[in-house]
């Protein structure tokens, strides 16, 4: 073991020591009920914005710091993405879901659709968080690879039963707790990273990468096709960002939330510019390594201290624990509490408590499994869990907030249909990062598929007629005038846009167009009673909440 690894498993130790004590305090102040999931909805602002930039901002430094090494400062893109994503959430959701006291995604679907559709989301939302929380894993597991003995599998193994022990005691308040010192962490890290940098190689270092490999200086150089699947995911993602709803909606008022959105999207630029800054200089100090994510830790091992060195990777370690243990947390709450009460309705909430705990073990060993697979490529892991999450629930959300008309079976299908085809796509594209069937990234795919098959079976099922309200007729065909549109451009340019990779997100839009018109056109015939008209009411509320 090496002097770095050294400190960086002893500072990691203390650390993980420090939160094991903030966890015994979580568990006597630890929520009963309802409020196990939501901290009893007590968070203000800057509570809000520790848990937001712990959440995203550290999984971002990750992956930026991987991405950077490859492709150069064309990562910085991945950041912005995200950073469109938390400000979106902010301006236009906060209020309106803690106004509706939202707890997760997948209790709006279920509260719509029925206890079968609330298991099926349940269960394929619960399948994907272990992926996220593998992709930040991952890197710390990099760092004790390069100094250590151990695996990159035996490191994620740790962490996973660290996190298990930890959110299994204090639910929501817990993860918060968490946060709140990762933060503190995080500090620590950047400054000793910009201090790496400045140190070696500085600026006229890149100034000599940039002479030898100019591309790496490219905006573009990441790939078109990976840029725009970034943004598009990361957009769709506002509304399903349940993670994220979960910590937000924790907060005392909707402004307390969107005000600690709005400061969590300030306090992640750092993030954005050091990790790039310092994937770059990696890049120049060890170029050779074929993970970005062991080159880091061998770049700042050669430039600092074995002691800053530690401190370094220390935060990398909160960055793991940053987004990780919310992702867990969510994850065994739609598996324990949604899938749970689906299939119990009779549930208390302490045994839906009950129940989530035991999911966080069944999601550390799923991501105990997932580990195994693939160790490497901390990007490409969020990035699946995205497209085969959204290309479940994306359609049944729209559905919930815009489309009374849709129908259980249609929103079973569109799920089921949704998860497979982004799945089947990935498959077919040989589980690439960057090269994909067709030239199209399969978040496209499967969320194309999910809303097609959810407006397609609704049509051909439900007893509907076209809408009598003129303000409506005319958004509606505006929408398919648009569609029809965009189809046409896109088959005219195809040859122009298929090679920068906008065929995808073209098939999406058209798609989305198609959908807006069908949800403003069809609506239920007047003749099928009460429910329906009980659901176009509920729907109409909800529509105004969100303006």
């Amino acid at each position: 073991m090496t002097a770095a690894g050294a400190w960086t498993l002893g500072l990691a130790f203390v650390y993980t020591v420090a939160l094991a004590l903030a966890s015994r305090t979580a568990h006597k102040r630890a929520d009963r009920g309802e409020g196990f999931f939501v901290g009893s909805r007590t968070f203000g602002p800057w509570t809000v914005a520790f848990c937001i930039t712990g959440l995203f901002s550290g999984s971002s430094y990750i992956a930026i710091l991987e991405l950077s090494y490859r492709t150069g400062i064309s990562a910085i893109w991945y950041g912005v993405a995200e950073t469109v994503q938390v400000l979106l959430i902010a301006l236009i959701l906060v209020k309106p879901l803690r106004k509706r006291l939202v707890v997760t995604v997948t209790g709006m679907i279920g509260e719509r659709f029925g206890r079968t559709a609330q298991a099926i989301a349940g269960t394929i939302t619960a399948f994907t968080f272990p992926m996220w929380s593998v992709a930040t894993a991952i890197a710390f597991a990099s760092a004790l690879h390069a100094f250590t003995a151990l695996s990159i599998e035996t490191s994620i193994v740790v962490t996973a039963l660290l996190l298990l022990i930890f959110l299994s005691a204090g639910g929501m308040r817990a993860v918060a707790l968490t946060q709140k010192a990762n933060c503190m962490v995080f500090v620590a890290m950047l400054a000793v990273g910009l201090a790496a940098f400045f140190i070696n190689p500085g600026f006229d270092g890149l100034g000599r990468l940039a002479g030898e490999r100019p591309e790496m200086f490219l905006l573009g150089n990441a790939g078109i096709t990976l840029i725009v699947a970034w943004f598009g995911t990361f957009i769709v993602n506002v509304l399903l960002a349940q993670a994220a709803f979960q910590m937000t909606m924790s907060c005392r008022t909707p402004e307390d939330g969107r005000r600690g959105m709005l400061y969590a999207a300030g306090l992640g630029i750092p993030f954005i510019l050091i990790g790039t800054l310092l994937g770059v200089a990696a890049a120049v100090i060890v170029p050779a390594q074929d993970l970005g994510l062991v080159a880091v830790p061998l770049y700042i091992a050669e430039v600092l201290p074995a002691p800053l060195a530690g401190v370094f990777f220390l935060g990398v370690w909160a960055c793991a624990l940053g987004w990780a243990a919310p992702c867990q947390f969510s994850g065994a709450t739609s598996l324990g509490r949604d899938v749970g009460r689906a299939l119990r309705p009779q549930a208390t909430e302490d045994d839906l408590v009950r129940y989530t705990r035991w999911a966080l073990v069944l999601l550390t060993v799923l991501m105990i499994i997932f580990a195994f697979l693939r160790s490497e490529e901390s990007a490409w892991w969020n990035v699946l869990a995205w497209t085969l999450r959204n290309g479940a629930t994306l359609a049944p959300v729209l559905a919930v907030l815009f489309w009374p008309l849709a129908t259980r079976r249609a929103a079973y299908a569109a799920m089921v249909v949704g998860f497979t085809t982004g799945l089947a796509w990935y498959h077919f594209s040989d589980w690439s990062p960057s090269s994909f069937l067709y030239g199209i990234h399969p978040v496209w795919v499967g969320m194309s598929a999910n809303v097609l098959t959810l407006v397609i079976l609704t049509l051909l099922t439900a007893q509907w007629q076209r809408t009598r309200s003129r303000k409506r007729e005319l958004q509606g065909y505006a929408a398919l005038a648009t569609g029809t549109a965009l189809a046409i451009v896109a088959a005219g340019f195809w040859n122009v846009m298929h090679p920068l990779g906008f065929t995808g997100l073209a098939i999406f839009c058209v798609t989305t167009a198609g959908a807006a018109a069908a949800f403003l056109l069809a609506v239920p015939a007047s003749g099928q009673g009460a429910l329906e008209a009980s659901v176009l009411r509920r729907q109409d509320e909800r529509v105004a909440s969100l303006d």
